[in-house]
């Protein structure tokens, strides 16, 4: 019975290890913008007007702040280039290339989510 107890115990540490994981990646990837935006870039370097076609319905200030956050957590890169006037550029890092089992898996999920709820 202590074994089952011990194995009880070690299941409860791995989910809490687990769940922090998961609240992790949720902080940095959280909000209806971040993946859309990442997945612009995934398709080739952008510039800001250029993502805000892209990503239908997001408000420039609102796309600032989120390309803030996803450079911050290295997910891309911003690139300053000294011409006349300053042109910025954004690409998806190396980095967010991790990203890519989680959003086939979550696209997955979602599509079957859809048709079980919608019945199409």
């Amino acid at each position: 019975m202590k074994t089952t107890n011990k194995s009880k115990e070690i299941s409860k540490v791995e989910c809490g290890s687990n769940l922090k994981n998961v609240i992790d990646a949720l902080y940095v990837l959280n909000g209806k913008w971040k993946l859309p935006i990442v997945l612009s870039l995934v398709n080739g370097s952008k510039r800001f007007n250029e993502i805000l076609k892209d990503v239908e319905g997001i408000s420039p200030k609102i796309l600032a702040q989120e390309l803030k956050h996803l450079e911050q957590n290295e997910l891309i890169l911003r690139n300053v280039y000294n011409t006349i006037p300053v042109s910025i550029v954004y690409e998806a890092s190396s980095y967010s290339e991790t990203l890519k089992d989680v959003l086939r898996t979550l696209g997955d999920w979602g599509a079957g989510h859809r048709k079980k709820i919608t019945g199409k």
